[in-house]
């Protein structure tokens, strides 16, 4: 599967959307509102993964994204990182999830946190897989009821020792 990382445009809202309503359950995915103000918010970064026609290089349809942001501490912080089933295991999580590391890195953020639920085994896999911690748990965070892990990987450390 070959893809392009790219910028959020404006005109690729609703799409982002129905990514988010698709991957993951009522009570724990973004309502529009929801997910426009995140992606608006002063020190957000979007980053879009779009399949490429191998064969003529031109997009061909969004697959994943996520929305990440830097505080004014320093602290970064991933709201969410969205990719379609069919995409999955397909290294574009990996890649939007590096892009946005790299971009919170340029602007000097020391290390970036995030929540997933409790019961999200293929998240916890992937993000341990990535250098993320265990920080605590947060019972009953998401609007379903379900507990959240708050995850956490240092920036800088990782930097420097790299």
């Amino acid at each position: 599967m070959e893809f392009i990382l790219r910028d959020f445009k404006r005109e690729d809202f609703e799409i982002l959307w129905d990514i988010d309503q698709k991957c993951f359950s009522p009570g724990i995915s973004y309502s529009r509102l929801e997910l426009a103000a995140y992606i608006r918010r002063r020190g957000s970064l979007t980053i879009v993964a779009e399949l490429i026609d191998a064969k003529g290089g031109t997009a061909k349809q969004i697959v994943g994204f996520i929305v990440a942001e830097v505080d004014r501490r320093g602290m970064g912080h991933v709201i969410t990182i969205d990719v379609v089933a069919a995409a999955r295991r397909s290294g574009v999580g990996s890649s939007l999830l590096a892009a946005a590391e790299d971009q919170l890195r340029a602007v000097r953020c020391r290390s970036v946190r995030l929540e997933t639920a409790v019961d999200n085994l293929g998240a916890l896999g992937f993000y341990k897989r990535h250098g993320y911690f265990l920080e605590r748990t947060v019972p009953h965070y998401y609007s379903n009821g379900v507990d959240a892990l708050i995850l956490r990987k240092d920036l800088l450390a990782q930097a420097k020792s790299s």
